[in-house]
């Protein structure tokens, strides 16, 4: 059976097994031979990170023509309002073309845990928090379509991805699967007929 990891990423652990420059990464918190992750998390954002060992449902989780749902928390500067989650749900103009239309809505911050190093703190400048699906993974999307509206994130949480979620698990921790095969395709040449003699 495959095997999927789910794993809380923490803020500042590469999504990779080494570095050449001596930071945090995957190594540092899962010691399990054989996987490796399936899509990618930004250094700077936390949450939900999947590996797996089955190429197969690697490719199924990542294929642009397949998108899966992932499910992002972000803390942003000032109190985002109903003109920027209009525009974030019909899809917003970047620098590397329009995106797809996402699902947006504000929420009450969430019983999460507290950010190390936390978040900086400005008495004058409100935040706020918004629950933002995608269905794309272009570079720092979510980051981008944020600031697009006027809404620069602070934080980014990812906490879930399809039918896949944090379900409670802390900073650093994991949690290993079993999960159905993929099927693959199987392309099957055209039988010829046959001659009767």
């Amino acid at each position: 059976m495959p095997r999927l990891v789910l794993f809380n990423k923490p803020f500042n652990v590469l999504s990779q097994f080494t570095d050449a420059e001596g930071r945090e990464t995957l190594a540092d918190y899962i010691e399990l031979p054989g996987v490796y992750p399936a899509g990618r998390l930004d250094r700077d954002s936390e949450g939900l990170l999947l590996l797996t060992d089955d190429g197969a449902l690697a490719h199924q989780l990542t294929e642009p023509r397949k998108p899966t749902w992932k499910t992002y928390w972000a803390q942003v500067e000032g109190e985002i309002d109903k003109t920027a989650l209009k525009a974030l749900r019909k899809g917003v103009t970047l620098k590397d073309g329009p995106t797809r239309p996402a699902r947006a809505r504000k929420i009450d911050e969430p019983a999460i845990w507290p950010r190390t190093p936390p978040v900086r703190y400005r008495a004058s400048i409100p935040t706020s928090w918004l629950e933002l699906q995608i269905r794309e993974g272009r570079n720092r999307q979510v980051r981008r379509m944020t600031a697009a509206v006027g809404f620069p994130t602070l934080r980014l949480v990812r906490a879930a991805v399809g039918e896949w979620t944090l379900n409670g698990l802390q900073p650093g921790a994991y949690r290993q699967i079993e999960v159905a095969p993929t099927p693959r395709r199987v392309t099957q040449g055209r039988r010829r007929p046959s001659r009767r003699r």
